[in-house]
Protein backbone atom coordinates (compact mmCIF):
# COMPACT_ATOMS: atom_id res chain seq x y z
CA UNK A 1 0.00 0.00 0.00
CA UNK A 2 2.94 2.26 -0.11
CA UNK A 3 3.17 2.38 -3.43
CA UNK A 4 1.48 5.25 -5.47
CA UNK A 5 -1.81 3.89 -6.85
CA UNK A 6 -1.78 0.39 -5.43
CA UNK A 7 -5.37 -0.82 -4.52
CA UNK A 8 -6.19 -3.79 -2.52
CA UNK A 9 -8.82 -6.73 -4.32
CA UNK A 10 -9.90 -10.41 -3.91
CA UNK A 11 -11.14 -11.08 -7.43
CA UNK A 12 -10.75 -14.97 -6.66
CA UNK A 13 -12.63 -15.08 -3.31
CA UNK A 14 -11.26 -13.74 0.26
CA UNK A 15 -7.95 -15.41 -0.64
CA UNK A 16 -5.51 -14.19 -2.01
CA UNK A 17 -4.68 -10.77 -1.83
CA UNK A 18 -3.94 -9.39 -4.90
CA UNK A 19 -2.26 -5.68 -5.31
CA UNK A 20 -3.14 -4.05 -8.46
CA UNK A 21 -1.69 -0.40 -10.08
CA UNK A 22 -3.43 0.90 -12.67
CA UNK A 23 -5.79 -2.32 -12.56
CA UNK A 24 -3.03 -4.64 -13.06
CA UNK A 25 -1.69 -7.35 -10.52
CA UNK A 26 2.01 -7.12 -8.99
CA UNK A 27 1.34 -8.90 -5.99
CA UNK A 28 -0.43 -11.48 -4.85
CA UNK A 29 -0.56 -12.55 -1.20
CA UNK A 30 -2.18 -15.77 0.32
CA UNK A 31 -1.25 -17.98 3.11
CA UNK A 32 -1.23 -21.42 3.21
CA UNK A 33 -1.22 -23.76 6.16
CA UNK A 34 0.10 -20.71 8.32
CA UNK A 35 2.91 -19.93 5.94
CA UNK A 36 2.59 -16.39 3.80
CA UNK A 37 3.22 -16.52 0.21
CA UNK A 38 3.93 -13.24 -2.31
CA UNK A 39 3.94 -13.67 -5.83
CA UNK A 40 5.58 -11.20 -7.45
CA UNK A 41 6.12 -10.71 -11.13
CA UNK A 42 10.01 -10.20 -12.41
CA UNK A 43 12.10 -9.92 -14.79
CA UNK A 44 12.72 -13.40 -16.13
CA UNK A 45 16.67 -13.49 -16.00
CA UNK A 46 16.45 -11.80 -12.66
CA UNK A 47 13.41 -14.49 -11.47
CA UNK A 48 15.88 -17.33 -12.54
CA UNK A 49 18.79 -15.45 -10.41
CA UNK A 50 16.19 -15.08 -7.55
CA UNK A 51 15.57 -18.87 -7.42
CA UNK A 52 19.01 -19.95 -7.91
CA UNK A 53 19.78 -17.88 -4.67
CA UNK A 54 16.98 -18.76 -2.30
CA UNK A 55 15.16 -21.80 -1.73
CA UNK A 56 11.99 -20.26 -0.69
CA UNK A 57 11.99 -18.45 -4.41
CA UNK A 58 9.98 -20.59 -6.95
CA UNK A 59 8.53 -20.13 -10.05
CA UNK A 60 5.03 -18.17 -9.83
CA UNK A 61 2.54 -20.61 -8.68
CA UNK A 62 -0.37 -20.62 -11.20
CA UNK A 63 1.10 -17.95 -13.14
CA UNK A 64 3.42 -17.27 -16.42
CA UNK A 65 6.57 -19.28 -14.82
CA UNK A 66 8.53 -16.93 -16.85
CA UNK A 67 7.48 -14.04 -15.44
CA UNK A 68 6.25 -14.47 -11.93
CA UNK A 69 8.15 -15.91 -8.68
CA UNK A 70 6.33 -16.94 -5.91
CA UNK A 71 8.44 -16.49 -2.43
CA UNK A 72 7.95 -18.31 0.77
CA UNK A 73 7.89 -16.43 3.78
CA UNK A 74 9.77 -18.04 6.36
CA UNK A 75 12.76 -16.19 7.43
CA UNK A 76 15.09 -17.24 4.63
CA UNK A 77 14.83 -14.39 2.17
CA UNK A 78 15.83 -11.16 4.17
CA UNK A 79 13.23 -8.62 4.78
CA UNK A 80 14.89 -6.32 2.46
CA UNK A 81 15.48 -7.95 0.02
CA UNK A 82 11.75 -9.14 -0.18
CA UNK A 83 10.95 -5.81 -0.40
CA UNK A 84 13.04 -4.94 -3.21
CA UNK A 85 11.25 -7.55 -5.37
CA UNK A 86 8.23 -5.76 -4.66
CA UNK A 87 9.55 -2.45 -5.77
CA UNK A 88 10.53 -4.61 -8.65
CA UNK A 89 7.39 -6.28 -9.18
CA UNK A 90 5.53 -2.76 -8.79
CA UNK A 91 7.68 -0.96 -11.19
CA UNK A 92 7.42 -3.61 -14.38
CA UNK A 93 3.74 -2.89 -13.90
CA UNK A 94 3.65 0.37 -13.17
CA UNK A 95 5.69 0.68 -17.09
CA UNK A 96 3.64 -1.29 -19.05
CA UNK A 97 0.39 1.09 -18.00
CA UNK A 98 -0.53 3.37 -20.77
CA UNK A 99 0.83 6.72 -20.33
CA UNK A 100 -2.21 8.41 -20.01
CA UNK A 101 -2.27 5.98 -16.63
CA UNK A 102 1.28 6.99 -15.73
CA UNK A 103 0.43 10.37 -15.75
CA UNK A 104 -2.45 9.80 -13.54
CA UNK A 105 -0.27 7.40 -11.23
CA UNK A 106 2.90 10.58 -11.34
CA UNK A 107 0.10 13.17 -10.45
CA UNK A 108 -1.76 10.88 -7.72
CA UNK A 109 -5.04 10.41 -8.99
CA UNK A 110 -6.46 7.03 -8.43
CA UNK A 111 -8.67 5.21 -10.60
CA UNK A 112 -11.17 2.55 -10.07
Amino acid sequence: MEHRGAKEDYPFGPDPLVMKVGGKMFALIGVNDGIVNISLKCEPHMAELLRLEHEAVKPGYHLNKKHWNTVTIDGTVPVDEVKSMIDHSYDLVAKSLTKAQRAMLAEGESWT
